[in-house]
């Protein structure tokens, strides 16, 4: 970990992110309207929140490749609790970003049982952070539809299982990026972020966490 006159950058900036979110609540609290910037730096402060926290408490490589894929596991079975016991059906963008942190999460199973010296380390960050860009690039989107008017958002669409049936591969995937109605409802919400943030900021701070594994024997 990274010091400074003894302070390490984690816990810096930890105390930072913490700080910027206590602004924050408070700009809630008083009413403020979310935008898109808004929502981004939203998600930004809470990836360093993140980041710092998992540079703190992060152990040993493997054990950390195995906490990631735990991670991913929990959040992907909260993904299923609030469509299965909440009802809130997920659109086609969040499958998408479903199917991105399944990925992540086979990467940390794959890396825990490798256990990988500094050169595969090197090759597994490449790999995380390639997919915690898809998955951050989908999210933005997601954080952008979320953000329009509501007479600026798309009419709601097909469904994915329907387009991937009736459409051609690439175009199923062009009208999935393009976005619709569903994928404009913040339909949960924590700490002024919805669903969309939140995995912003986790594909976020997965991309740094992949680099400083690196430096983890």
């Amino acid at each position: 970990m990274i010091e400074r006159n003894g302070i390490s950058v984690a816990w810096v900036g930890l105390l930072i992110a913490l700080a910027v979110l206590l602004q924050q609540a408070v700009s809630l609290l008083q009413g403020d309207q979310s935008t898109f910037i808004a929502s981004i730096w939203q998600s930004g402060v809470m990836a360093l929140g993140l980041t710092s926290l998992a540079l703190i408490l992060m152990p040993r490589r493997r054990i950390a490749f195995f906490l990631g894929f735990v991670v991913c596991a929990m959040l992907l079975g909260w993904a299923y609790y609030l469509q299965y016991v909440d009802g809130l059906d997920p659109c086609p963008l969040c499958m998408f970003q479903r199917v991105v942190v399944l990925v992540i999460g086979i990467i940390f199973l794959v890396g825990t049982f490798h256990e990988p010296g500094r050169v595969g380390a090197w090759l597994y960050a490449l790999l995380l952070l390639i997919a915690a860009g898809i998955g951050a690039a989908l999210a933005t989107r997601q954080v952008w539809l979320q953000s329009l008017p509501k007479d600026q958002v798309p009419a709601c669409g097909m469904g994915l299982s329907y387009m991937l049936d009736t459409m051609p591969f690439l175009d199923a995937i062009r009208r999935v990026l393009e976005g619709s109605g569903e994928c404009a409802e913040k339909a949960w919400v924590f700490l002024g972020l919805s669903i969309a943030g939140w995995t912003l900021s986790f594909f976020v701070a997965i991309a740094f966490v992949g680099i400083a594994l690196v430096r983890r024997d």
